[in-house]
């Protein structure tokens, strides 16, 4: 008889002590869960397999990655409807060993060994990052981290990000949001520039530069001479190509460079947009520094930073388990306030803090959609299961951001001077 849905519905709602939210359907056929709920489609045995030996995200993500896994339909309501169960809850993952030992998930652990088919673990997809996390942010580390996600192929980026090759959050109209993404994207670099106040014949490095488009639009735009670093090969090929076709070598300098190791400051303005995710809490007060000495007295910088939610007792924090293990390896999310004190230690004058999280929301939205719609280009240039990790990563962190789970800040911060003159406006934001 086909029962493997219903037995399988039975046990995870055993282990999880609430109601699944999704229908399941399994290899036999048969079906289980709320009707006209998202179904979730479990195609063999090795997906149990995964969920039995890593519970919770992790388990979930590998048998995603994997193809055991999928979503029948459109995958945002299926994992809205899961975040509750994987994102929102205080994650223990088990293995089977640890839950044999309760004697509440004895019957359930047994119930899981009977449907997955075969004891042994399965192996990790290939494209989980397998390392341990120690020796964390090192600049070999941090070089090996950066290689593991932007060095995917620039291609592939393309895909995803569209013309612009902007890889941060856009900044769109309100309301509605209405335009192409390349427009919301070219808003957001037009934001920064404003906020930095940036003026022809003066000096811009772009921390954690990408495929170049920041740096091209401050040289093109407003005049000024920038050194752009990254860590990434690919990235840097790439945005070379991209600046000398604009006709701006003389303007624009590609470095393939660690913040730490630059020295030929001062430099009039610092933009680091979406970079300080990388650099980690141990590191955090280091990267500010080394920005604020690289400055001249007076210079700003726009520090462009997704943060999380601050917890009650910030030693419980864990880094996400799916993201560290598929997406961008040792990086971490703080909370604003976090950021803002450290900024704050390492001398800054923060001045401005604006919140862009559902901007972020409608961007990844816009890079799902563009990932689908190239899907068979996007497998054949890496692998289905790379496709699956941007798509399963895009869509979970766009319902985070619509959630308020996570958030992305522009904090504007300066070197001011001992005379305290700050040389911005006495009214704020007078670049919108």
């Amino acid at each position: 008889m086909a029962d493997a849905a219903p037995r399988l519905k039975g046990i995870l709602e055993q282990l999880l002590g609430t109601p699944l939210p999704v229908r399941i359907r399994t290899w036999d056929g048969s079906q289980a869960g709320p009707p006209g709920a998202p179904t979730l489609v479990v195609r063999n045995r090795r997906a149990v397999r995964h969920l039995m030996w890593k519970p919770g995200e992790l388990g979930l993500a590998r048998a995603w990655v994997a193809g055991d896994v999928t979503v029948e339909g459109d995958l945002y309501p299926a994992l809205d409807r899961l975040a509750g169960l994987i994102w929102e809850r205080d994650e223990d993952a088990r293995t089977l060993t640890q839950a044999l030992r309760d004697p509440a998930f004895r019957s359930a652990a047994r119930g899981l060994l009977g449907l997955a088919g075969h004891p042994l673990p399965p192996a990790p997809p290939p494209e989980e990052a397998r390392r341990p996390r120690r020796g964390l942010h090192t600049k070999h580390s941090d070089r090996r981290a950066i290689s593991h996600h932007y060095d995917v192929g620039n291609d592939f980026y393309e895909i995803v990000l569209g013309p612009s090759m902007v890889y941060s959050c856009a900044y769109w109209p309100a309301p509605p949001p209405e335009g192409t993404l390349e427009q919301a994207q070219h808003d957001k670099l037009e934001l920064v520039a404003r906020k930095l106040g940036l003026e022809p014949g003066g000096r811009l490095l772009d921390v954690g530069c990408g495929w170049g488009s920041m740096a091209i639009h401050a040289a093109r735009e407003h005049g000024v001479s920038v050194v752009g670093i990254t860590l990434s090969q690919e990235q840097a090929a790439y945005a070379r190509k991209r600046v000398a076709d604009e006709g701006l070598t003389d303007r624009v300098e590609i470095r393939v460079q660690d913040y730490r190791d630059v020295t030929d400051g001062p430099y009039d303005a610092i933009s680091s947009i979406g970079m300080a995710e990388h650099v980690g809490s141990e590191r955090y007060l280091e990267y500010a520094t080394v920005l604020h000495r690289l400055l001249r007295p007076g210079g700003r910088l726009l520090n462009h930073q997704i943060a999380r939610r601050p917890h009650r007792d910030e030693t419980s924090y864990r880094v996400d388990a799916f993201i560290d293990a598929y997406v961008f390896p040792d990086g971490e999310l703080a909370p604003l306030g976090t950021t803002v004190s450290l900024l704050e230690r390492a001398g800054f004058e923060v001045r401005d803090v604006e919140s862009i999280r559902e901007h972020y929301a409608l961007t990844l939205r816009r890079w799902v959609a563009n990932l689908e719609a190239g899907w068979a280009r996007a497998v054949a240039l890496t692998s289905p299961g790379r496709a699956r990790v941007w798509q399963l990563y895009m869509a979970a962190s766009a319902l985070a951001f619509e959630r308020n789970r996570i958030g992305v800040n522009q904090v504007l911060a300066v070197r001011t001077p001992e005379s305290g003159a700050s040389a911005l406006p006495l009214r704020a934001r007078t670049w919108n």
